[in-house]
């Protein structure tokens, strides 16, 4: 049996799956970044300056949810604000680093 037990899985199998996986990747500025957090949170304010910047030089576009008023993020994310959402995903918590959230975009 050659190119493993999936029949053929061989390198040019490799090549066409890589370049699929290229063409499908989002641009920066088809990216969403959702800023979770609550009025009066220091690193909520240290968060939006550096997702803000990021965005604004990325070409991302962002949002930004107060967990006081959803019951579902409450509950998911009280003990971790701010929390960083790259299309859905966490991205991370409590303090955001430019360069990996640049990376994450794409940029």
């Amino acid at each position: 049996m050659t190119g493993g037990p999936w029949g053929g899985c061989g390198r040019a199998q490799n090549e066409d799956m890589s370049a699929l996986l290229r063409r499908t990747k989002k641009k920066p500025a088809d990216r969403v970044v959702t800023l979770i957090g609550k009025p009066g949170c220091h690193l909520c304010e240290d968060a939006r300056l550096v997702v803000g910047a990021v965005c604004e030089e990325t070409g991302a576009s962002w949002v930004e949810k107060d967990i006081t008023r959803d019951e579902a993020l409450y509950k998911e994310y009280w003990e971790q604000i701010p929390v960083v959402l790259v299309d859905g995903e966490q991205h991370t918590f409590w303090r955001v680093d430019p360069d990996r959230l640049r990376r994450a975009l794409g940029a």
